[in-house]
């Protein structure tokens, strides 16, 4: 799976984002401009010691991105789409794009893919969620769909006990 960041500003939800791609087997993929420094300390500090076993790409922009990924089947995360994320039909090598934190997608690409447009219900006054934690919703259910492919699929629940309470 991919996850596709165009254009984030917000360097703690890229390393976030990113700690969740290390966490699910997804590669990250970060379309310039970016709101910080790569290499800033934010990134570092919120993807913790995961950046480093990271798989991310670089991409000067958008176009960069789709020449060299000319046959990705993407599918556009926004607010403005019809489809829910549960509706979308999810393969192990998509691409799930997420705009930058202050306005998402530029229309003119969302008008182009309205098909693989999806978007998570929330309520009607609410204007968006989080981007990282966008992210996670979108990319675990992908993940589910493609039954989580390479993944842990069991833990292991020891006992535990606190002040005599057991559980």
């Amino acid at each position: 799976m991919n996850i596709v960041l165009l254009e984030p500003e917000i360097p703690e939800n890229t390393g976030n984002i990113g700690r969740t791609c290390v966490a699910a087997g997804a590669c990250l993929h970060l379309i310039r401009p970016f709101g910080f420094i790569l290499n800033e300390k934010g990134i570092k500090r919120a993807g913790l010691d995961y950046w480093d076993k990271l798989n991310v790409s670089d991409y000067v922009n958008y176009k960069d991105f789709m020449e060299k990924n000319p046959a990705a089947r993407v599918w556009y995360a926004t607010t403005k789409a019809e489809k829910t994320y549960v509706q979308a039909d999810f393969k192990k090598d998509d691409f799930i794009m997420f705009g930058k934190e202050s306005a998402g997608i530029p229309e003119e690409i969302l008008v182009e893919n309205r098909e693989r447009c999806i978007r998570i219900p929330m309520l009607e006054e609410e204007r968006s969620l989080n981007l990282s934690n966008s992210v996670a919703v979108i990319l675990y259910e992908a993940l589910r769909q493609t039954g989580f492919e390479g993944l842990k699929k069991e833990g292991k629940l020891h006992h535990l006990s606190w002040s005599g309470y057991e559980a």
